[in-house]
């Protein structure tokens, strides 16, 4: 599934990397999505019913819609040759700072700064080239001065998180809530210690919607709209 995942990211890519007919140009409007999340709130979910809305309402006809969520690590990872189990190193909105320090003692790959570099250079691009939508990575933050990109921040009831993550990740209850209380902290302390900022502060964002008391469909829509209502 990732690689698939990835194939089609390298596809939105090389596609975004070819010149468009003057005459086309002016036409295109350029728009991308960050979505930050708690654990279990649907937002990889809500993510693909977002580039569907978009699909179908753009004024661009044919634009395609890609999402950077897990596979984003493997993209990083290739463009800069670096070996494929730093993926499982430096896991989705956390760093371990023990790992980085044993690896870089023995000098087996990049050091933690340099890697978190990467990854944000590496979404700044994505988010430049338009058309995307990057959950996690602290994307809302390495994006925030480019105006053509709207910010979101989903939350759930914890107990409607932990019965949604049970469910689509295979999970006993009592997994899926140590999975929520375990990564919300180490996201909070990820976007603290790289980018001093609050996750949970609203200011970051132009929409935060609670999946508890909204359908991801119209949650799609009103992101959806917000998109292509961006000034």
């Amino acid at each position: 599934m990732i690689n698939a995942s990835l194939d089609r990211c390298l596809s939105f890519i090389n596609s975004q990397s070819q010149p468009t007919a003057p005459a086309a140009a002016g036409k295109v409007l350029r728009r991308a999505v960050t979505i930050s999340r708690q654990a279990g709130c649907g937002a990889v979910l809500v993510a693909e019913k977002v580039a569907n809305y978009l699909q179908e309402h753009a004024p661009t006809p044919g634009v395609k819609w890609t999402i950077f969520d897990r596979q984003l690590m493997a993209k990083v990872l290739e463009d800069h040759n670096l070996p494929r189990y730093l993926d499982k190193i430096l896991p989705e909105d956390r760093a371990s700072r023990v790992q980085y320090l044993l690896a870089d003692i023995f000098n087996v790959h990049p050091s933690e700064n340099v890697m978190l570099k990467l990854i944000a250079e590496t979404v700044l691009q994505l988010a430049e080239l338009g058309n995307v939508i990057i959950v996690g990575r602290g994307a809302n933050i390495v994006t925030a001065k480019l105006p053509h990109v709207l910010h979101v921040r989903l939350v759930a009831e914890l107990e409607d998180r932990i019965e949604r993550i049970a469910r689509d990740d295979d999970k006993t209850p009592g997994e899926a809530r140590r999975f929520c209380l375990e990564e919300e902290p180490a996201r909070t302390r990820y976007l603290k210690t790289y980018f001093n900022v609050d996750i949970n502060d609203p200011l970051h964002y132009h929409l935060v919607i609670n999946t508890s008391r909204i359908n991801y469909e119209i949650v799609a829509e009103m992101i959806g709209e917000a998109v292509l209502r961006l000034p």
